[in-house]
């Protein structure tokens, strides 16, 4: 735009140097002084618009520094802020391996028959960890999992055998145990409460992949035998609560529901 501009003045101000000539030449003197004042102005244009011309590329060459400069600042700002989360990620992971690690060689201390009493680590039955165990293990994996924006899925389960008969009776726990145990996770945790249910943490687990997981310690069972039923409550934080306490009472209560029904099934807390 700025080139036109100039072309513009120039061609007027050779047009009005054509036309002064030829005033001169007829002896128009009004005339010439017409086409000077008409070169005069065009000169004056075309050298204005060379200078906004200038200016306004220099004022776009800074707004182009400018913005390359705020690109850069926000990239590395970018770049902390990912580096400090995946070094809190890996003290995070760091902190829970020890944990793990000191709970389990806590939970294969041997306890003499004698003196064994009922807050002991593990099961006799089973070999799975206790009751007391199980609330240590919920409030530390839901801490842990509140640093890292992860789920927790807690399981409240128990296996009926002979539901449909005069005496349905509890399965045999080392049975139930046996597939708990094939099913889980390596960083999940399987326990038997004092009333002969079970108890399970699944680490990193949305509601989904909790019944998932039950399901196939439902098809375990009835690969062991015929006759039984499984029915199970499950909770989730932080879908349906955010306290180790709250999430323990809803898996409850959705076992409460489940135990409505004459055959297998899995009931899953709501998050009222």
């Amino acid at each position: 735009m700025n080139d036109q501009h100039s072309t513009g003045g120039v061609i007027v101000g050779i047009v009005g140097l054509v036309a002064g000539i030829a005033a001169v030449a007829a002896d128009l003197p009004a005339l010439a002084l017409v086409a000077g004042a008409a070169s005069l102005v065009a000169g004056l244009f075309a050298l204005l618009s060379g200078r906004h011309g200038k200016a306004q590329e220099s004022s776009m060459g800074k707004l182009h520094t400018d913005i390359t400069e705020l690109e850069a600042a926000l990239a590395a700002q970018v770049q902390a802020r990912i580096s400090t989360e995946e070094a809190v990620r890996s003290l995070g992971d760091q902190l829970a391996s020890v944990q793990r690690e000191t709970l389990a060689k806590a939970a294969h201390v041997t306890i003499p028959a004698a003196e064994r009493t009922g807050d002991a680590l593990t099961d006799d039955a089973t070999g799975l960890f206790s009751e007391d165990y199980f609330v240590v293990a919920v409030d530390a994996r839901i801490a842990a999992a509140r640093r890292h924006l992860r789920p927790v899925g807690v399981v409240m389960l128990e296996v009926v055998e002979g539901l449909r008969t005069e005496q349905p009776r509890p399965a045999q726990p080392a049975m139930v145990a046996e597939s708990v145990n094939a099913t889980l996770r390596e960083a999940d945790t399987a326990c038997r409460m004092r009333d002969g249910r079970f108890a399970l943490v699944l680490e990193d687990t949305s509601e989904n992949g909790a019944i998932w997981t039950v399901e196939r310690i439902r098809r375990s069972l009835n690969e062991k035998a015929q006759n039984l039923t499984l029915r199970a409550g499950i909770a989730c934080y932080p879908a349906h609560a955010f306290g180790a306490a709250e999430l323990l009472s809803r898996a409850n209560d959705a076992l409460a529901s489940a135990r409505d029904w004459q055959q297998d099934r899995i009931e899953v807390a709501t998050g009222d």
